[in-house]
């Protein structure tokens, strides 16, 4: 997230918050424009459950909204793979799967993470 949006997506992140009824501490390390929500989710209660991961959809779009990123620090994973299009288009893709397909032809380091070959 650039430190320029940072407040105004926490700020709405939190507003945004308020209205799912979740609870999810906030954390960062706001230096470098990144922090966390830490959503506590009841795993059996579908409705929460639901609502957590639209609420985590939502963060993501908004950080692209504001020319923040998808991830954090700590990669994409296989949770945030989805955004990968939305967040760098397809000329980016195919330049990364390129390099993948060239250093792992036999996609045996980590298949299926981060983008299919």
């Amino acid at each position: 997230m650039p430190i320029s949006r940072l407040a105004e997506c926490i700020r709405e992140t939190k507003k945004d918050l308020a209205t799912t009824y979740l609870k999810a501490p906030l954390v960062g390390h706001v230096g470098d424009g990144n922090f966390h929500l830490t959503l506590l989710v009841d795993m059996d209660d579908a409705d929460e459950v639901a609502r957590a991961q639209a609420l985590s959809q939502r963060l993501v779009e908004r950080a692209l909204a504001m020319d923040g990123t998808c991830t954090g620090e700590h990669g994409v994973g296989q949770g945030k793979m989805k955004y990968l299009l939305a967040e760098h288009g397809e000329p980016a893709l195919a330049a990364m799967r390129a390099i993948k397909r060239t250093l792992d032809p036999l996609d045996i380091m980590n298949p299926g993470k981060i983008f299919s070959l």
